[in-house]
């Protein structure tokens, strides 16, 4: 096994960056810089370190209900031998994000995001049923996004009111109409931001056969019409969040969105949304450590009445994030990807 390399070091800046990116994933370096008060090389010549040491990834992604993604979180058991190899290779799929080994390492969650029913059927009726030593499978529907997607996680801190402020875009209309339906200049142009948001125009219009124009013109569009947005592959451990869990919580369906809302403010949810199934809300919970943990569950989803069981399942390991796979701290393209085993 190949042995891990130090964990990379952030200082302020490094940190202030990253939390820049994550407020807009292709905000211009000259803005960046000027709303940190430093110079345009120096924003760049961080980005580039960090991108190059695989700590950081911009990545562009479509928005699952606005282009007719069928998504699905499933939990996977296997004998314990197997969850590691299984794990993967389901991270190298390109339809599967968010793999995670759970339960004492037999049990992966993953949230899948295929493009037709047929493909998400032949996943979870052939692919998985029939891939060795996998003894369970559960599937949910995702229902309602609360938190994860365009709404950006709150944890990091570094930046001011005001310099937030200062990065923010206009956010996409809350009700922006029926799906949108990408055709093949654009799903050419989202194959290469699904590994580098951040990918120039001359790129992307090569890419998707355009204009350079062209190319710009239709991004803006799918952009402002809530279609795509840029998300930011970090690992929270960077920052000094070595805690995670999946909460799973049964409430009311008349109390669903009300509790949604209320863990959309939770610096510690990165993730959140409605499922199907018994247990009918999931989250990602980010923590400093285990103590932090425990007083999260105790306090903050403790002090909400509408919530009337819950399941907490530590994270022993993640192994793929939003498009990239971890190698420790560091994030590699998946090898195969396109050529999947399950």
């Amino acid at each position: 096994m190949k042995s891990r390399e130090p964990d990379p070091d952030l200082d302020d800046l490094d940190r202030a960056v990253v939390q820049a990116l994550m407020v807009d994933g292709r905000a211009p370096f000259s803005r960046i810089a000027e709303v940190l008060g430093v110079s345009d090389q120096t924003v760049i010549r961080r980005y580039r370190r960090l991108r190059t040491a695989g700590v950081l990834r911009v990545l562009g992604l479509p928005v699952g209900h606005r282009v007719g993604l069928y998504e699905s979180w499933l939990r996977i058991q296997c004998t314990p031998d197997a969850a590691v190899a299984v794990a993967d290779a389901l991270a190298r799929r390109p339809d599967i994000a968010w793999v995670t080994l759970v339960a004492g390492g037999t049990e992966i969650h993953c949230i899948t995001r295929a493009r037709t029913r047929q493909d998400r059927d032949a996943l979870l009726l052939q692919k998985l049923p029939g891939t060795r030593r996998v003894t369970g499978i559960s599937a949910y529907s995702i229902l309602r996004m609360y938190m994860g997607g365009p709404r950006r996680w709150g944890g990091v801190d570094v930046l001011t009111a005001e310099q937030l402020a200062a990065l923010e875009r206009p956010a996409p209309p809350l009700d922006p109409g029926g799906r949108i339906e990408l055709d093949e200049a654009e799903l050419a142009m989202l194959a290469v931001l699904a590994t580098d948001g951040r990918a120039g125009y001359p790129e992307l219009a090569r890419a998707a056969g355009l204009s350079e124009s062209t190319a710009r013109r239709r991004l803006d569009q799918l952009r402002d019409s809530g279609a795509i947005y840029y998300d930011i592959e970090v690992d929270p451990a960077l920052f000094g969040f070595r805690a995670q869990a999946v909460l799973l919580a049964t409430v009311a369906p008349a109390d669903l969105a009300a509790v949604g809302a209320a863990l959309n403010s939770h610096p510690e949810v990165p993730f959140a949304a409605a499922i199907t199934g018994a247990a009918n809300l999931v989250a990602v919970v980010i923590c400093k450590d285990n103590d932090a943990l425990y007083e999260y569950l105790t306090e903050r989803i403790g002090a909400l009445p509408q919530v009337r069981q819950v399941e907490l399942i530590t994270v022993i390991r993640t192994v793929k994030r939003a498009g990239m796979l971890m190698d420790g701290l560091r994030l590699v393209d998946p090898p195969g990807a396109g050529r999947p085993e399950v």
